[in-house]
């Protein structure tokens, strides 16, 4: 059976499933190996991974009785043809686990190592959140990292108001929180409905909050032309689009065939006429002559540390070097994407990451080697967004800090000459 073909509870249940016991695995298998008498590693992954589910049912979850989640466990061992031999062994394990629980060692002589475990990141981004957030916060930032993500949607204002749009959205089920910090967000207290008729008619995309601020950020005239020089899959490119009206036009560029393909069908979903795609890879250059565009957004490909809630799979993937591996990715980027801009126009740079050597570090950078750049200090919509901009403007959101994805951004004015 696939995800759309449960009822609405029993997605969000298997989801949160997933996406927890992928994120809390270090401090899973902590307690399994104990349990087991031996490393994980030599026994069947397969086997593994159904004592890890169930584990994660048994610590995390209040919905699922204790019984349930043993004799389930079970259950998709006999169902295993590579865990079957083991159903035995997997039913004494979680046996054993609703009657033990293992406890963290002591935190004192070794708090990194003790953060890590208890919050399960690998110790070499414990030690980096340290590094840059100090002790307090990093420990609040990787709690918040285990949490599940709101939901989020960009109501498409080219097709109604918000109140009309929300007004559909209610009558389809779908019920919406207090008012964000503008009209298009939507923060939703359950899930969406991709089956409902008001997605089918492009009232709505999913969107994280912080990934539309962006937009905002860069905040394009009406009737004016932009540029989003990694568009895939295809948000951002739609909302600008909405943003300069059907008298402006917006490209969406991306290196990514199939990521293309996506963001154009979203963009006929939407009904944005004004929105068009080209595939160029801004690494190497952009198929533009320079100075054509009033504006232009590069959220750059990064290493998704600010968004380790929707994806927890980043956090096992990553190693130490990623940040500054991508940060000279994204400096090659920024300077052919910052080409493009007229005289007086504006770049916006971010990215959905928290190491600042892929934030501030690129903005530096730049500057630093663009002497007709300079920083917004007072960019556009600065009094919604006051309390995520630094006294230098730029736009910095953690999850532990009102619930947003870690994102970084900045503006940058090209100087009329």
């Amino acid at each position: 059976m696939r995800l759309p073909a449960l009822d609405v509870a029993d997605r969000r249940l298997v989801t949160r499933l997933a996406l927890g016991t992928i994120a809390w695995r270090a401090r899973l298998d902590y307690e399994l190996e104990r349990f087991c008498g031996r490393d994980l590693a030599g026994i069947q992954p397969e086997a593994v991974a159904i004592l890890q589910l169930g584990l994660f049912q048994l610590r995390f979850l209040d919905r699922v009785p204790q019984h349930a989640a043993v004799s389930t466990s079970v259950e998709l061992a006999k169902r295993s043809r590579g865990a079957k031999a083991a159903a035995g062994f997997i039913n004494a394990v979680m046996r054993r686990a609703t009657r033990e629980n293992i406890p963290l060692p002591a935190r004192e002589g070794d708090e990194i190592g003790w953060l890590a475990l208890a919050y399960s990141h690998p110790r070499w981004i414990a030690e980096r959140f340290v590094d840059w957030f100090g002790l307090v916060d990093a420990e609040r930032l990787m709690a918040a990292n285990n949490e599940a993500a709101p939901n989020v949607l960009r109501l498409n204002l080219l097709k109604g108001s918000r109140e009309e749009i929300v007004r559909r959205l209610n009558a389809e089920g779908m019920e919406i929180e207090a008012s964000a910090r503008f009209p298009e967000t939507a923060v939703l207290k359950g899930a969406p409905k991709f089956e409902a008729e008001s997605y089918r008619a492009g009232l709505f995309q999913a969107q994280s909050e912080a990934s539309q601020l962006v937009s905002r950020l860069l905040a394009p005239a009406e009737g004016a032309t932009i540029a989003d020089c990694a568009a895939a899959p295809g948000g951002k490119s739609a909302h600008l689009a909405e943003l300069v009206g059907p008298n402006g036009r917006a490209f969406g560029i991306d290196m990514n065939f199939g990521g293309i393909k996506g963001a154009r069908q979203l963009g006929r979903q939407l009904r944005h006429r004004n929105l068009q795609f080209v595939r160029a890879d801004a690494a190497r250059g952009l198929p533009f002559r320079d100075c054509t565009f009033d504006g232009v957004l590069l959220d750059a490909p990064c290493t998704g540390l600010g968004t380790l809630r929707e994806h927890p799979e980043i956090r096992w993937r990553l190693a130490p070097g990623d940040p500054a591996r991508m940060a000279d990715l994204q400096s090659r980027m920024l300077a052919n994407a910052a080409a493009l801009v007229k005289p007086g126009g504006a770049v916006v740079y971010s990215v959905c990451s928290l190491a600042p050597a892929e934030g501030e570090g690129v903005i530096r950078r730049f500057l630093d080697a663009n002497r007709n750049f300079l920083l917004d200090g007072h960019p556009p919509n600065s009094q919604a967004l006051k309390d995520l901009l630094d006294e230098r403007g730029m736009m910095r959101t953690r999850p532990d800090l009102g619930g947003l994805d870690g994102f970084f951004a900045a503006r940058l004015l090209r100087i009329a000459s």
